[in-house]
């Protein structure tokens, strides 16, 4: 007896993670709230009980809106978390994990599998000027020969008010030497500069607005006395008496290119070296007729050379940063995530680098409170994990980060846990008045401490060091960057966080955090939140529906 053909639809939100071996437990998810100018993601998962191909993808609608279709992939994990793990993760096995996002071609669509659940990713573009109203989206599938196999609707309310400009600060450290490698061309060629403005425009439709600059090539996940391939931005030539004379067209063209594509800040690459301050990045300068390297891992950060250096770069660069009208749009890296006993090195770094910065701030991701207390560094960046001290202690602009070690209790976005553990950063961003997020993984297709470059679609741990889902949020495709469920979901968390300011605007802080924290048996914190996703997307809906409520309300008194 043949098995009867039944295709099988379900509508899903975007913090659904589709498994292909796994049933569907959540309920559909079929309307939702939106505001100008924001981006909107929902999902619609898909089942045939037979192989088949092609599964033509469409998508109807009424709302003037880019809305765009996306396949979402299979990436493999071998790692895919820590040992000690908390509860609130998926699953802890190898295997395939819903990640990538593929475009979606038009004759060849998508292909069902022998019962294995699918998914189609729907991402809506809402304009300036998009009417208010609600709007059905439907996402139709049918068969080669036009038959239509099945399709669900999705309605969406556009609340008109526009979504606030983003004020957060948000750095994912862009790796141009990557690029590099996997597309096998010359570093600063014209297609690696293509492929660096195609892959920092897909950042910046995605809340990131300030880059990574390499001035030098940065001394980032680099094994000690080992070196990455070169991507120096500025220019060193070597004349007589111990001076140096620098150029900075490189890093002008660098700079323009950010600025057409809406990159607001640049973060200077670290001028020592990770874990410890005690070493200067690689530097290649031209002397004699060639050009060699002239600092690197054999050097004494606190040595008279490498000092002479700075103390002649800096000022050079002070100089090139004030002509070009920077000098509030530009931070400073000394070195990533010292410890207490790095210190020394640390302290003699900060104090040559403060002599020459003037109100150029400085900025590292470390634990220790001491580093700021002393004055080291005025805008220190503690992990989400130990935060706490910093609030406690009220450090004006902080910011925060997290990576492969912030695994117990806080949000991350490795590929096994919810995506809800990803969003909701940007409520807590919003409690506790965060000026800065920073991630080390936009596009890190290395293993750890860059001893070889990987395929990111084949190894997505770093060579079984971090679990997959840190070291990148973009995979590799023909031309550009290939987007992904975590780099959507974050960005939602950031919408989150500006439709909270909004709210602010027309209500008061205190009544937002009274929503934020109705109903709740603990107040909100890095470390204590609501797991599901249903908390969530109710909170933000119940936030648009109070910015409706506050403008109605608004609108109704200036008419009387």
């Amino acid at each position: 007896m043949q098995d009867v053909f039944v295709f099988e639809t379900r509508c899903l939100h975007s913090l659904v993670k589709v498994f292909p071996d796994e049933e569907l437990t959540d309920d559909p998810y079929e309307r939702g709230t939106a505001l100008r100018g924001e981006t909107f993601h929902f999902q619609v998962a898909y089942r045939a009980p037979a192989l088949t191909k092609p599964i033509r993808v469409s998508v109807m609608s009424g709302l003037p809106a880019a809305i765009t279709l996306q396949k979402v992939g299979l990436a493999p994990s071998e790692l895919p978390c820590q040992r000690r793990h908390d509860d609130n993760v998926l699953r802890v096995t190898p295997g395939l994990y819903p990640d990538p996002l593929y475009p979606i071609d038009e004759e060849r669509g998508v292909v069902g599998i022998h019962y294995q659940w699918r998914s189609v990713w729907v991402t809506v573009e809402l304009g300036e000027e998009t009417p208010a109203g609600e709007y059905a989206v439907a996402v139709k599938f049918a068969s080669s020969t036009g038959e239509t196999l099945g399709e669900e609707w999705f309605r969406l309310e556009v609340i008109p008010v526009m979504l606030p400009q983003q004020t957060l600060i948000h750095t994912e450290w862009f790796h141009p030497d990557c690029l590099a490698n996997y597309y096998g061309v010359d570093v600063f060629s014209d297609a690696h500069w293509r492929l660096i403005e195609s892959y920092l425009q897909t950042a910046v439709q995605h809340g990131m607005n300030m880059v990574l600059t390499p001035h030098f090539t940065p001394p980032l996940d680099t094994q000690v006395g080992g070196e990455r391939p070169t991507v120096q931005l500025v220019d060193v030539w070597i004349v007589e008496g111990g001076k140096y004379e620098f150029g900075f067209d490189r890093l002008l063209r660098w700079i323009t290119l950010c600025d057409r594509i809406g990159i607001r800040y640049f973060e200077f690459s670290h001028l020592f070296t990770q874990w410890g301050a005690k070493h200067a990045p690689k530097v290649l300068a031209e002397g004699q007729g060639e050009l060699r390297r002239i600092f690197g891992w054999e050097t004494d950060a606190t040595g008279e050379a490498y000092t002479s250096f700075l103390n002649q770069y800096l000022p050079a660069l002070m100089t090139f940063l004030r002509a070009q009208g920077l000098e509030n749009r530009c931070y400073f890296h000394i070195s990533d995530e010292p410890l207490l006993e790095h210190m020394p090195w640390y302290r003699s770094a900060s104090e040559l680098m403060q002599t020459h910065l003037g109100n150029f701030p400085i900025i590292d991701a470390l634990t220790n409170y001491e580093y700021y207390e002393q004055g080291l560094v005025k805008r220190p960046i503690p992990a989400n994990d130990h935060i706490e001290l910093f609030l406690e202690l009220q450090v004006p602009e902080l910011w925060t980060y997290y990576c492969c070690v912030q695994y117990r209790q806080v949000s991350n976005r490795f590929f096994n846990m919810p995506s809800a553990r990803n969003r909701v950063i940007g409520v807590q961003l919003y409690k506790f008045q965060i000026a800065g997020f920073l991630h080390w993984g936009y596009n890190f297709w290395n293993t750890q401490y860059s001893l070889q470059a990987i395929d990111p679609y084949r190894v997505t741990d770093a060579g079984g060091s971090f679990p997959s889902g840190d070291a990148f949020l973009v995979y590799p495709g023909d031309a550009g960057p290939v987007e992904s469920i975590r780099m959507d979901v974050f960005y939602e968390g950031l919408q989150d966080l500006r439709a909270l300011q909004l709210l602010e605007s027309l209500v008061g802080r205190d009544a937002v955090l009274v929503l934020i924290e109705e109903g709740l048996s603990e107040p909100l914190s890095f470390s204590r939140y609501p797991h599901e996703a249903a908390w969530l997307l109710g909170l933000r809906e119940r936030v648009n529906r109070e910015i409706g409520a506050a403008l109605a309300s608004k609108r109704r008194e200036e008419e009387r």
